[in-house]
Parts: structure tokens; sequence; C-alpha cells
């Protein structure tokens, strides 16, 4: 549930779920609210950092919270410090895992945070991407290796000084692990510890994360207390849960939204998030009011959340045409959704591969052709295209109550 931090604009205090220090106004050091007000009537603009490792290559939607957040300093004159942590990505968060990370290669690291960037607006106006590249004094892109290579040991030493085994174990992860016995690498205890130092590096004012980020977030304030500088806020938003409606929204659940889907899957995908999750969705990855979109029926909501997503990354007319081509297809260009006919999957042997579920369900009348229509962009599932004939189905709930395509005239729902 966000909090309550009623002194802090409303822009700012959106979706939040955790503000530390959350001092009252006569505990200045301690408000956020004072600072801002502090800086907007000397012009001084807040520096906000948020850290990411690129240990992927893809973004999804419950990556962007943070982002739309950092955006919203940067609309208000602020300046956002994205940090890639090119160094620290080599060891890899240990936070949410229950084994040590598999570390990665420079070569690696450097590929993926090149298309990380790309996803979040480089070089795109700033009306359809995630932060703003082009404003002057807006947006700062650092590497954590320009600091953290250069450590040398008696500097790894003393920042390792700055905590003990205890508080470490006190993190929950570790604390799990070495609870069940599971190996716990001493390299992971220096993540935090170099996540920390980044935010003495750039002087942050203000640190976002996620909920899951605290112990870290916490980290970065000892250390500036250390090194004799004005502690930053911590501001955690919470973490999305995915489309399966339980789990936090992860690819390796399969439950996600990428950046890097076309509008019409974007916007297939939303519209049928469940009624449970709209208004966290509306919260979190738009800016809607919320009151003004709760009035409406839950159908009307998911379509309005749906369509306002799907157009921050696409544009509003993009947005608009996928809208329109997500009614035909669930309604096979019909009036009513109900008529779409069913199609069992009682006789497919699952794993099945996509060209073997289109033959043997009878919508192809052979593997070949199942190939061919693959291959030639004529297939969609849920509105997403099909475009290789291998893509393996591992079991049937995978498939159950969506919608195939094949053409622009061919629609089938999937059954037992």
């Amino acid at each position: 549930m966000p909090v309550k931090t009623t002194s802090l604009p409303a822009w700012l205090e959106r979706g939040v779920a955790d503000l530390f220090p959350a001092g009252t106004r006569d505990e200045k050091e301690k408000n956020l609210a004072h600072l801002l007000e502090e800086r907007v009537k000397k012009s001084i603009p807040l520096r906000v950092k948020l850290g990411i490792d690129p240990t992927g290559s893809e973004i999804h939607l419950g990556h962007t919270i943070l982002f739309r957040k950092l955006r919203a300093f940067q609309d208000e004159g602020h300046t956002a410090v994205l940090i890639i942590g090119d160094f620290t990505a080599r060891i890899g968060d240990p936070t949410g895992k229950n084994k040590t990370r598999v570390q990665l290669s420079p070569e690696q690291v450097e590929k993926n945070a090149k298309t990380y960037l790309e996803q979040l607006g480089l070089g795109k106006p700033p009306e359809i991407s995630l932060l703003d590249f082009t404003t002057p004094g807006r947006l700062e892109v650092r590497r954590n290796s320009e600091w953290l290579a250069a450590l040398d040991l008696s500097q790894v030493i003393d920042l390792l000084s700055n905590a003990t085994v205890g508080q470490m174990l006190a993190k929950e992860d570790f604390g799990n692990r070495s609870e069940s016995g599971v190996p716990i690498s001493l390299h992971e205890f220096l993540y935090p510890l170099l996540q920390g130092y980044d935010s003495v590096a750039v002087n942050a004012d203000v640190e976002l994360g996620g909920t899951d980020q605290k112990f870290n977030v916490a980290m970065g304030r000892d250390l500036q207390r250390r090194f004799n500088q004005r502690q930053q806020f911590g501001l955690l938003l919470p973490i999305l849960v995915g489309l399966d409606g339980v789990q936090k929204m992860s690819k390796s659940l399969g439950n996600t939204v990428g950046l890097y889907e076309d509008a019409l899957s974007m916007y297939s995908k939303l519209e049928k998030v469940s009624d449970h999750l709209v208004s966290s969705y509306l919260t979190l990855l738009t800016d809607l009011d919320i009151r003004k979109t709760l009035a409406s029926s839950p159908r009307e909501r998911q379509k309005t959340m749906a369509l306002a997503v799907t157009a921050s990354f696409h544009g509003l007319p993009a947005a608009k045409v996928a809208q329109a081509n997500a009614e035909t297809l669930v309604a096979g260009c019909r009036d009513d959704m109900a008529e779409v006919s069913v199609i069992s999957l009682s006789k497919v042997n699952f794993p099945a591969k996509a060209f073997y579920l289109l033959s043997s369900i009878g919508l192809c009348s052979s593997s070949s052709e199942a190939r061919r229509q693959i291959q030639g962009g004529a297939v969609r599932l849920d509105g997403k295209k099909i475009t290789e004939p291998n893509m393996e189905f591992s079991e049937k709930k995978m498939l159950l109550g969506k919608v195939i395509q094949i053409g622009k005239k061919t629609f089938r729902r999937f059954a037992n």
C-alpha cells in the first residue's frame, strides 16, 4: 500500500511505498518536502539517483515504475543520475536470489547496457521515451566502473569496515540462505557496499529503489555519513505484479509486458489484466486521474489503462490503432466476443512446437504449411506475432483461453 506523505507534491507522492527518513516539518534535515522547497527557491536541482545493473537485455513494465518516477523528477527540473552498474553487474545483486549469481563478462554487460539505454529512449523524442535524454541538465548517465574500478585494496578494506557480518545476515536474502545452508560467497557482501558507494560518488540527494532495495539504499546513507556528505533520502516504490495476477512481473515467470513489444501485443496483454490489478497499474504506469478513471466500469478501466500505457511507449495514434485491431481480433470481426469459435487442445501432445500445434488441431493442412504461415508472419497468439516455427509451448495451460489468429479471418479460442 502507498504511504501517506501528504506534505509532498502529488507528482512525487503518487505510488510511493516507503520514504526514509520521513521526518516532520520541524525535522528539516529529515523532511524531503522541505529540501525540495528549499532547492526550488534557490534554483538548485536535486540529484536523484537510480542505479541499474544491466544483467539482461530487455526491460519490461515492472522495471519502468522507477524510471517513471525518475522522469517525474526530470520534468520538475531536477537532475536524474542514471548509474549503469557496469562494475557491480559483474558481481550481481544478491537481492531476491537464493544462490550466487553468475558473474558476467564486461563485454556482456556493455552490450546489455546499450540495449537498456535504447529502450529507455536514447535517440527518441521525450514524449515517447521513459527518460528525457535531450533537455540540457536533466540527465547524467554514469557507469560505476568510473570510480569502483579505481579502488585499491586499502579502500576496499575501508568500505568493508563500515558493515558487520551481522548486518549483512540481517538482509533477508542472506539470512535465508545462511539458515538453509546455501553458500554465500564473500564477494556478494561487497555488493551493497559498492552500490552504496555509488551514492557517495555522485553526491545523491535522493535514491530511488523498489521495496526490495531498502537495505542497499540505506547502505548508501551510511556511507555518505562516513564520507561527511548530507545523507540521501530513500524513495521506494512497489514491485509490480505480473500478468498472472499473483507473482511479481518477471521474464523468468513469463508474466511480463516488454518495452520492445509492438503496440498491438502490448495493448492486447494489458487489456486482459485482472480487475484487482488495474488500480495499481493505473497508479504506477500512468498519470491518469485515478478517481475519475475508477468511476467507469471494470472493462472500461482495463481498456483505458491499456490505451494509456501503450500510448506512453508508442504514441496515442498507434495505441488507438492497436485498440481497434485488438477489438477486431477478439471479436473475430464480429459483434460479440463470445462468437469466436473454440478449438480443443485435447489431441495435442505437450510440449508442442508451434508448427506441430497448428497442424495437429487442423488449422493448417500440414506441418510444412504451418511453417510457411508462421514464417510469413500470418500467425498471432493473443495479438502477438509468432515468428519462430519451433517456438515451444511446454504445457496446455499456457494456451487455454487465448486466441490464435491465422491471416485476417481465421480466429479460434483454445479450450480443453
